[in-house]
């Protein structure tokens, strides 16, 4: 065995032609400046680091966090990419998807029974009208994130399903029989509608909002429009309506009394929706 001179230690233990006289702060060996990494307190080997970078807790990247948090709005996100997936879908020759899930009052009458389209028209929009979809997810995506953060994940899922079947039940109310509609407009509506009275429950500011719900109302009655004023409509007194429960039923103590007004409500609604059951078309 031959010894090391003492001016070996001199030189980069991984570049032995490099003097140098930094040391690593964790094992002490001679690093060059190609070999350093600099920490708050002196510089690390290239093996050290490695050791450490091992060690270290798993962390999700900032965009995953905000996105999967406990505060993120997860069924927001959710029920847009579900809505997305869906129109992509319907633009596929020979799946049908939109005949499938597009709602009808004579769907929930004696003539025929598919009680599950109360619901699934809010995922089918107009294929001949891009904007009917993305106005709707811009919408959705303004009003979700907001009243998700406010109410919790479970009430917010609740207001939207409830909107949705309110916004069915206004067009068995207030429409001809045969009429067809998509659309998740009556369920945003029933968000817009649950907002505002939050809002003026609350004491904030719901002007620009009541000016918004108007200009929107208005616009469902021009004709050849081929709007369903109907469903938007039913949707906002529908959300207007989980809005007003949430805000009466706030107590810690309340939340028995919260489940069964919106199961009542529900049921109200369902029950509407099948007027056509209870009195059939001749």
């Amino acid at each position: 065995m031959t010894s090391v001179p003492d001016s070996a230690a001199d030189f980069c233990y991984r570049h032995p032609s490099r003097r140098s006289y930094i040391l690593c702060q964790r094992c002490g060996r001679t690093i060059c400046p190609d070999c350093q990494t600099v920490g708050a307190v002196g510089v690390t080997c290239p093996e050290c680091m490695r050791e450490q970078r091992a060690s270290a807790p798993r962390t999700k990247p900032a965009i995953l966090t905000r996105m999967t948090g406990q505060g993120a709005p997860v069924v927001t996100y959710s029920i847009i990419g579900l809505t997305l997936l869906v129109f992509v879908l319907q633009w596929i020759p020979g799946l049908g998807v939109t005949n499938a899930l597009f709602f009808t009052p004579i769907a929930v009458s004696t003539h025929i029974f598919e009680p599950w389209r109360l619901l699934t028209a809010a995922l089918v929009h107009s294929t001949g009208f891009i904007l009917h979809v993305a106005l709707n997810m811009y919408t959705l995506w303004i009003f979700g994130q907001l009243l998700e953060r406010m109410l919790g994940r479970a009430r917010f899922l609740a207001l939207y399903l409830i909107s949705a079947l309110a916004g069915s039940a206004g067009v068995v109310l207030l429409s001809s029989p045969t009429t067809q509609v998509v659309g998740a407009s009556g369920a945003i509506f029933g968000l817009m509608g649950a907002f505002l009275v939050i809002q003026r429950r609350m004491g904030g500011d719901a002007r620009q909002l009541l000016v918004l719900l108007g200009i929107n109302l208005v616009i469902g009655f021009i004709p050849n429009l081929n709007i369903a004023w109907q469903a938007h409509l039913g949707g906002l007194v529908g959300g207007a309506l989980v809005g007003l429960i949430y805000m009466e039923t706030r107590k810690r103590d309340q939340k028995a009394l919260q489940i069964v007004l919106l199961s009542a409500l529900t049921l109200v609604l369902l029950l509407l929706s099948l007027r056509y059951v209870f009195f059939p078309l001749v």
